[in-house]
């Protein structure tokens, strides 16, 4: 009867400690959520919910978009750090929401580098600088910005989807290195913004590539430049801000990237790693996203880690040096 009970107790450590490991090497077995810390329509939003669909269609279980936006991205940047590594919650983070916002707040309630498992980046995205045409009629470059800006010191408004966001940083950083006076107003996301460009409440903005092409095609804003240091796919005819403004060394480029909780398990991660990249660097995939203006990129998880950990230190300085602060 003790060598029966002996046997039992062993057997029943066994399936103790086989659960868990079945559990994993059943994954996914349920719908994964995709979250996201911008407003639906955000550039997050779209691309985010591109990926959805061929990430559902390799994994066999539904991938969902759930957006949490709010402080700068800190909202669903604080969801998902807070949530179990079990590989059914993942976010679709920025280089706003996981290197710009570590120097901008003065303090974040998580850890950007810790407290996430990289899984991959997915993209460079530009800001392109627009104008109303019906706004701004007379105005066909960059050189006339500029020209109005001296001839109106501080009259002209450059908008952007908030305090800090890249579409405020690039416009800081052409304010700054062109000596212009254009006041910065900040709004409550990309509609928002577009809307006071569209009523004439402000004549200027550097906005993501991805939301505006839809209306650069349809007329309803002029694209002047982009931020990048070379012409995009998306508009190979228009100029980079650096040579169409005449400043040297300008560019402002921000990325977009897949990340998890910490501590997601090996297996779940490359995983993961290995579909997505795969998704990304398909020709029909890249195809769309150079439309959209932005230049497909995928990675290893260990590669996209040391880009977020250096893009940290390059956009504390940027922060730093225009004066962009929020608590």
């Amino acid at each position: 009867m003790r060598m029966l009970g002996r046997i039992l107790r062993v057997t029943a450590l066994v399936i103790l400690v086989a659960v868990p490991a079945a559990a994993q090497d059943k994954w996914p077995s349920r719908t994964i959520t995709i979250v996201g810390g911008f407003p639906t329509g955000a550039g997050t939003d779209i691309y985010s919910r591109m990926l959805a669909e061929p990430l559902s269609r390799a994994l066999g279980v539904p991938v969902i978009v759930d957006n949490k936006s709010g402080a700068g991205g800190n909202v669903g940047s604080e969801f998902v750090a807070r949530t179990r590594p079990d590989g059914y919650t993942l976010y679709f983070g920025t280089a706003g929401t996981h290197a710009i916002n570590v120097t901008l707040y003065g303090k974040l309630p998580f850890d950007v580098i810790k407290d996430f498992t990289h899984i991959s980046i997915l993209g460079d995205v530009p800001n392109i600088m627009i104008v109303n045409p019906k706004v701004m009629p007379n105005v066909e470059s960059c050189a006339d910005v500029m020209r109005l800006a001296k001839e109106k010191p501080g009259q002209l408004k450059y908008a952007s989807t908030g305090n800090g966001a890249s579409t405020h940083l690039a416009g800081a950083i052409f304010t700054k290195m062109s000596g212009l006076q254009i006041e910065h107003i900040p709004y409550r996301g990309s509609p928002a913004a577009m809307n006071a460009m569209m009523s004439g409440e402000t004549q200027l903005m550097f906005h993501q590539s991805l939301t505006v092409m839809g209306p650069i095609k349809q007329g309803t804003f002029k694209p002047l430049a982009v931020t990048t240091k070379k012409p995009i796919a998306a508009l190979p005819d228009l100029p980079t801000v650096e040579k169409a403004c005449n400043l040297p060394g300008y560019e402002s480029t921000t990325w977009y990237g897949l990340f998890g909780p910490a501590n997601l398990p090996d297996p779940i991660l490359r995983r993961l790693n290995q579909e997505v990249v795969k998704i990304v660097s398909a020709p029909d995939f890249q195809k769309k996203l150079n439309e959209l203006g932005i230049t497909p990129m995928w990675s290893t998880p260990e590669e996209f880690r040391k880009k977020n950990e250096e893009d940290i230190v390059a956009w504390r300085k940027v922060v730093q040096d225009v004066g962009a602060k929020l608590d």
